[in-house]
């Protein structure tokens, strides 16, 4: 039963994350209100407080549950597999497509991609946006501690990875933005992830 209860906490929740972000992609951030987005999703304005304390904290939620089923995942690889492989196959299996399933509506990668759009241009959701990647950092360093043997109190390394991961991430979410010809983030994340597991060499002149 409280299994049951938890799944439908949980679907709720990301409902009412996607109906953030689709309105706030079809009317712009300032237009949207926390009753319009309650009212999407069939529930009380008060049951969307109790999920959320503002609308930004709604959509950012899509990318800090990716981020944190990030750290998860990498718990979940293969013990002998080298750190920087285990890590880059956790990071990619969270940007395939409809990667949530059970709780993604119709669409949910085309919608996730324009909330993205919306959350790097939006000021209002940049200081949500910096919150929840700290979250997220903290748990994937303590997931790279667990794997490394390090201390997350006493050694820099597990911290640095993490950092070193967001900000691949990020770098590779905003290429996509402004990529012109379009490149997939599904080509993005594994180029970005591996220029850094690679120590970041120097690119060849064109």
């Amino acid at each position: 039963m409280g299994g049951l209860r938890e799944r439908k906490k949980a679907e709720t929740r990301a409902a009412l994350s996607w109906a953030a972000i689709r309105l706030t992609v079809a009317r712009g951030f300032d237009n949207v209100l926390v009753d319009d987005i309650a009212q999407a999703v069939g529930v009380s304005p008060r049951t969307f407080n109790n999920y959320f304390s503002s609308k930004a904290e709604a959509i950012a939620s899509r990318h800090l549950d990716r981020s944190l089923r990030t750290a998860q995942a990498l718990r979940l690889r293969p013990a002998d597999e080298p750190l920087w492989t285990a890590l880059i196959e956790a990071v990619l299996a969270q940007f395939a497509p409809g990667p949530e399933v059970e709780q993604s509506p119709p669409g949910a990668h085309a919608e996730w991609v324009d909330g993205l759009r919306v959350m790097l241009a939006e000021p209002a959701l940049q200081g949500e946006m910096l919150r929840a990647g700290a979250v997220a950092e903290a748990e994937l360093a303590a997931a790279v501690a667990e794997r490394t043997g390090t201390d997350l109190r006493r050694d820099l390394y597990p911290h640095l990875v993490a950092a070193s991961v967001s900000a691949a991430v990020n770098a590779a979410m905003r290429h996509f933005v402004r990529a012109d010809p379009p490149i997939p983030i599904e080509r993005l994340l594994p180029d970005a992830l591996a220029q850094l597991a690679a120590g970041l060499p120097a690119p060849t002149p064109r």
